[in-house]
């Protein structure tokens, strides 16, 4: 409790730091770009349609019986692709920090803090594509989408949570930054982004045959997409696993996240 305390206090004393510099990384990645901030729309909306083509011709999924497949893999993409940028933003924000760690005292915390809330930023600006694409193939607006907010928070708890440990691992080990990039790669298949887990097979691992809806029930990405999609898109609300496993998995990673960073910073300008 008084670990809470002390975040929360550090937090309202510092939020016009954290304020500006999400406003500077906001200016820094649209600078000299023609399309701005349009670019955060159009770049999932195109790269929707470019899978929804892929998976339905190609792959031939048109029968996979999901319904409203544009919908269903654009929400599975805009949330996957906040918790990629998320986490891997937070995890190389210490190094980036160094040389105003060194001179000023500042709240570690605030550096992964802040590029977890700018890749929200950039994720909500998104969420219009899908308004967009709602529109576009006459999705029904459900009055469950306001639920959709819970699914949606603690997803960026969680990803916080995630940020802050591979912010501080990072710091005493580089080789983290490769090696996040191909988990999160094999992560994107266990998420159930582009199908649905119901309809797919077994696959034996040793002798043992799995179920890949059973396996893909411990990924916690899976929970929080899927209840996006439940609020969304089906109409029919959180489960009561939905809402449990959410909350407990962003609880967890964000209490682990925060007491594995706060014994390690004192480190971090020794290594950085």
């Amino acid at each position: 409790m008084q670990l809470l305390k002390a975040y929360a206090h550090d937090f309202w004393r510092y939020r016009y730091l954290l304020q500006n510099l999400i406003g500077r990384d906001f200016k820094l990645k649209y600078r000299r770009s023609v399309l701005g901030v349009a670019w955060s729309v159009l770049n999932p909306l195109l790269m929707n349609i470019v899978m929804v083509v892929v998976f339905s011709t190609i792959l031939d999924m048109r029968g996979s019986g999901i319904k409203n497949f544009p919908v269903y893999l654009l929400i599975g993409q805009l949330l996957f692709s906040f918790f990629t940028e998320g986490t891997s933003s937070a995890m190389g924000s210490m190094l980036g920090a160094a040389p105003l760690i060194k001179k000023v005292y500042i709240p570690k915390y605030i550096f992964p803090l802040e590029r977890v809330c700018f890749a929200m930023v950039n994720c909500l600006f998104s969420f219009i594509a899908l308004i967009l694409m709602m529109i576009l193939t006459g999705a029904e607006l459900h009055a469950t989408v306001f639920l959709a907010l819970y699914p949606l928070v603690t997803l960026f708890l969680f990803t916080l949570g995630v940020g802050l440990m591979l912010a501080a691992a990072t710091v005493f080990f580089r080789d983290v930054m490769h090696l996040w990039g191909v988990f999160t790669t094999a992560l994107m298949y266990f998420s159930a982004i582009f199908y649905d887990p119901l309809q797919m097979g077994s696959f034996t691992v040793g002798g043992t045959e799995l179920n890949v809806s059973q396996v893909i029930r411990f990924n916690p990405l899976y929970w929080y997409i899927t209840g996006f999609r439940a609020t969304v898109l089906d109409g029919t609300g959180l489960t009561w696993s939905m809402v449990w496993i959410c909350g407990l998995c962003a609880v967890l990673a964000l209490a682990l996240g925060l007491i594995v960073f706060r014994r390690q910073q004192d480190k971090f300008v020794l290594h950085i």
